[in-house]
């Protein structure tokens, strides 16, 4: 291969669409990490997940159990607190803080376009950085992907 040809970076791409706590960690632990195994790394927010992506999103994600205790009334917040102080009990950074962790490392944040139109999404709402993309736009870029994962 001489100098003059680009080699094309391996692709991770993950969708996530929920917007509570246990559905939003997955992706940004593996698109950084796929980052920073030298992957070109996106995630995709459609449907609950796009609320990941706008302003205070992230600090608003919720914990609801699975089962008969996640129908208890108030019961998701008492799980939501008992878990953030897991979190931070591990040390594992909060969401936010992998939102912006994966900006860093050079994940690209994208908002479904469809799901923004839907829910009636001023684009200025979005954090900052976030790319708006179709479905079809996504499924482009997701086909030559080594990793496409639904978290």
């Amino acid at each position: 291969m001489d100098g003059k040809q680009k080699v094309k970076k391996e692709r991770a791409a993950f969708i996530c669409v929920k917007n509570t706590i246990d559905g939003a960690y997955p992706s940004l632990v593996l698109g950084i990490n796929a980052a920073r195994q030298g992957m070109e790394s996106k995630i995709f927010y459609s449907f609950m997940g796009l609320n990941m992506v706008l302003r205070g999103g992230a600090d608003r994600a919720r914990f609801f159990p699975s089962g008969v205790m996640g129908a208890i009334p108030g019961i998701s917040s008492l799980a939501t607190g008992m878990m953030k102080k897991k979190i931070s009990k591990a040390n594992i950074p909060t969401l936010a803080e992998l939102q912006e962790m994966a900006q860093l490392e050079g994940v690209e944040l994208i908002a479904c376009k469809m799901s923004v139109d839907m829910m009636e999404i001023d684009e200025s709402k979005l954090i900052d950085g976030v790319a708006v993309w179709t479905a079809e736009e996504f499924l482009k870029y997701a086909k030559d992907a080594s990793i496409c994962l639904f978290t």
